[in-house]
């Protein structure tokens, strides 16, 4: 059989990859969106034809490892191009899901709205002289709209972690869960071809242990194929304490010992849950000063529902804690804003006060808003409480930049920036080691590093090799292995 990686391959978005069966059954693992931006000027492919490098009509099955974009965000695309079978992943992956794709498609909405009063402007144009098709470019080949993502959950299927599940008479799949985010799995393949067996572990996103409301990742069997993801393949997470000590020191810096106004860019999805369930452990222990905390984020606010409604399937810690308390996020003085009128009220808003915000890397959303309104403000800090890709503003920020510039306005940097890693959803080095050292080195024929930027997944291979693991490769997006 044929494993071909069509993304995150040597980069970390645009998780995709094909494996294809001597009989022709072809199964394509994650569907993402690649967000990576072009470096030293060069242009990413942008024509229709890099949509898919395959005909979507000849797949038979989609596996899908977690909800983030970067994994899902290519989807509804499949289903708009011809695919007519399943996506296979667990219950919450599905719901979670559903809420970031259909943010996609009001993204996209709002792209194409745009480009269409664009070609208006032009001279002699009315809107019954443009047609549909007259949008569809190849900057544009790859936005869907919401009735593309209504047609594509009606493909999915979920399924329970840790139950092996026949997909045909030589295929079995199971779900492993991995701790990155609610429903995130690895998953096992098993695959029989002339008699012979063949196991497949497709990483996913690898999570850490003692992460805010997630179970540990779990145990892993032997497989023949490993395809590893290694986003920190060469660092380490430097927190050296508790997300409650490093969010209480950080409040307390900020709003009680100035007072100022603490603003946590977050992303909606996993980060912003993870902040909120702290703020609550903080606020239960009576360790949390009584200021207003805004959560501004409407698709912030529909994930906590989600992981409320999954509150079964957390950890101990949570589940304890939601049998001991009703609700893991809500608590006192806690305000979830709505609408858009209101977050900008925020702004009025002249007592201490903490903010949590979308993006977590500040390319748009409400976040924007309360950046550009604070950043000059001496008592304000703005808080990283994860990773921020190169060249995004967060980035910048995170990196000491003393300008800053946000919609064609340029502006001074007077709040304090700080950051911690301790609420990222990514296993580090020392986890990443330890997730493939559950393998034989003897027993385990080829290693793949994915989903890394190239320097990281060429360090992790180096102290791979010193384990013991001598196949490892680095492919590049497009190569095909004969498995």
């Amino acid at each position: 059989m044929q494993l071909k990686f069509l993304g995150a391959a040597r980069q970390v978005t645009g998780s995709m990859f094909l494996l294809q069966l001597n009989d022709g059954y072809t199964i394509l693992i994650d569907c993402g969106l690649d967000m990576e931006r072009p470096k030293n000027g060069t242009q990413k492919d942008k024509t229709p034809a890099s949509l898919f490098p395959f005909d979507p009509t000849q797949l038979d099955l989609v596996l899908l490892t977690h909800a983030h974009i970067d994994h899902s965000g290519n989807i509804p695309n499949l289903y708009r191009l011809g695919y007519k079978g399943q996506v296979l992943c667990t219950a919450p992956t599905q719901a979670l899901t559903e809420l970031l794709l259909q943010d996609s498609a009001s993204i996209n909405r709002k792209k194409l709205g745009n480009l269409l009063r664009r070609k208006l402007t032009k001279k002699g144009r009315t809107r019954k002289h443009i047609k549909t098709s007259d949008l569809r470019t190849p900057e544009t080949e790859h936005y869907y709209l919401e009735a593309q993502v209504t047609q594509a959950m009606q493909g999915f299927v979920s399924l329970r972690f840790g139950e092996a599940f026949q997909v045909q008479e030589n295929v079995k799949i199971t779900f492993i869960e991995t701790g990155h985010l609610l429903g995130a799995a690895s998953i096992l393949l098993e695959i029989t071809e002339n008699g012979s067996p063949k196991r497949f572990l497709f990483s996913g996103d690898t999570g850490r242990k003692n992460y805010p409301l997630l179970i540990d990742p779990q145990p892993l069997p032997k497989v023949d194929y490993l395809i590893c993801e290694s986003t920190y393949g060469n660092r380490e997470h430097q927190a050296d304490k508790s997300p409650e000590d490093i969010m209480e020191q950080v409040i307390y810096e900020t709003c009680v010992s100035i007072p100022g106004r603490l603003i946590i860019p977050a992303f909606s999805v996993g980060r912003t849950q993870a902040v909120l369930y702290t703020l609550n452990k903080l606020s239960v222990k009576k360790r949390l000063p009584p200021i207003k905390i805004f959560s501004d984020s409407p698709l912030a606010l529909e994930s906590t529902k989600i992981y409320q409604n999954f509150h079964n399937m957390l950890n101990s810690e949570a589940k304890a804690f939601q049998a001991k308390h009703h609700n893991l996020f809500d608590f006192e003085n806690l305000v979830y804003v709505e609408n858009l009128k209101k977050s900008k009220a925020i702004s009025n808003h002249q007592e201490p006060c903490i903010i949590i915000s979308a993006s977590g890397m500040i390319e748009g959303g409400r976040i924007q808003h309360h950046i550009r309104e604070n950043l000059q403000n001496p008592y304000c800090t703005i808080f990283f409480t994860g990773y921020a890709s190169e060249g995004t503003p967060g980035h910048a920020l995170m990196n000491g930049a003393t300008e800053f510039q946000l919609r064609k306005r340029t502006y001074q940097v007077k709040a304090r920036v700080v950051s911690t890693d301790v609420f990222s959803g990514h296993g580090d080095h020392k986890d990443l080691i330890n997730y493939v050292k559950q393998q034989s080195p003897e027993h385990l024929k080829k290693l793949f590093l994915i989903h890394g930027e190239y320097q990281s997944m060429q360090d992790f291979r180096v102290d791979l090799m010193e384990e013991g693991f001598k196949e490892v490769f680095l492919p590049e997006k497009g190569e095909v292995f004969e498995v």
